[in-house]
């Protein structure tokens, strides 16, 4: 319940200082800008460094990746159907195909599974949604936002972006086991800390409705993949196609269900691809998720 709260509260708070005199229209990119130069690397060189894999839990690593594929490939034909321009088609696969595994994810998988269900949700995270958009989801902003993308316009500014060099480090520790130490680890923790804070009050910030007819057209469709269409996707590959079935296949159609990752909103609105409808999409998507998750979660738990 306290991250709901607090969900709501930082987008009512961003919210409320736009409407309000005390910062200048475009203090969002500020607010970004220390979400990607320290907030974002500080994280990265934490949770790359520790993850741990095991051919047991590969269903819930993959399941993000595989999210985000069906994600790119669904709105690359919607797009070019509906004639949607590039950057709105790159902020859909981008908040539609990445779930908030860590901030939602975390307490609802405690919830209705216990402890056993938060380790296999902390491996989910981890190994797959924030490593799916570290890589995919920066290639795919960087794609979209050149105006003659080329693979090395592309390759080039996936270095370039801060977090990159942090994932490299944190990569080359993982694979040495080589562990942070514990002095390091507690500084970047503390740098780390207000993420989840800036990056919803930046979302609340920027969502702006005003005149925008065609923002809520692309805001349905988004949303209509992201809370519908995925988890109804990966029940069918993990139980059908895969054939699993347990606990581990169950949480993973669940995460499947949970509202965008706002770490993907700020990185679209970084890129200058529709950062409207991005915004909207976490803003709108992440509190909505709360309730369309119950229904996913008593029809996948009576089926399994």
């Amino acid at each position: 319940m306290h991250n709901l709260i607090f969900l709501l509260t930082c987008l009512l708070l961003g919210a409320a200082f736009r409407q309000s005199s005390l910062l200048k229209g475009n203090a969002h990119e500020t607010v970004n800008q220390l979400l990607l130069y320290a907030c974002l690397p500080a994280a990265t060189l934490i949770y790359a460094s520790e993850v741990h894999l095991s051919s047991q839990m590969l269903v819930p690593v993959l399941m993000p990746w595989g999210l985000y594929i069906a994600s790119f490939l669904f709105f690359k034909i919607l797009g070019k159907w509906q004639g949607m321009h590039r950057h709105s088609e790159a902020a859909l696969i981008m908040t539609a195909g990445i779930p908030s595994i860590s901030f939602l994810g975390f307490p609802i998988f405690e919830l209705f599974y216990g402890e056993e269900g938060l380790r296999i949700g902390v491996l989910m995270s981890q190994a797959g949604s924030f490593m799916a958009f570290a890589t995919l989801g920066i290639l795919t902003a960087s794609y979209y936002a050149s105006s003659e993308p080329s693979l090395k316009t592309v390759l080039l500014n996936v270095v370039k972006f801060p977090a990159f060099p942090a994932l490299i480090v944190a990569l080359w520790l993982n694979l040495g086991q080589i562990p942070l130490p514990e002095l390091l680890k507690a500084v970047l923790q503390k740098i780390a800390a207000p993420f989840s804070f800036l990056a919803l009050f930046s979302v609340g910030y920027q969502i702006n409705f005003a005149g925008k007819g065609v923002l809520l057209k692309y805001l349905f469709a988004g949303l209509g993949f992201k809370l519908f269409l995925a988890p109804v996707l990966v029940w069918f590959v993990i139980f059908f196609i895969a054939g699993q079935r347990g606990l581990v296949a169950e949480i993973s159609v669940v995460g499947a269900a949970l509202g965008p990752m706002n770490t993907a909103a700020i990185i679209a609105s970084q890129y200058g691809l529709n950062p409207p409808l991005a915004s909207a999409m976490v803003g709108i998507g992440l509190p909505l998720s709360l309730l369309t998750v119950l229904p996913v979660y008593y029809l996948v738990h009576y089926i399994n």
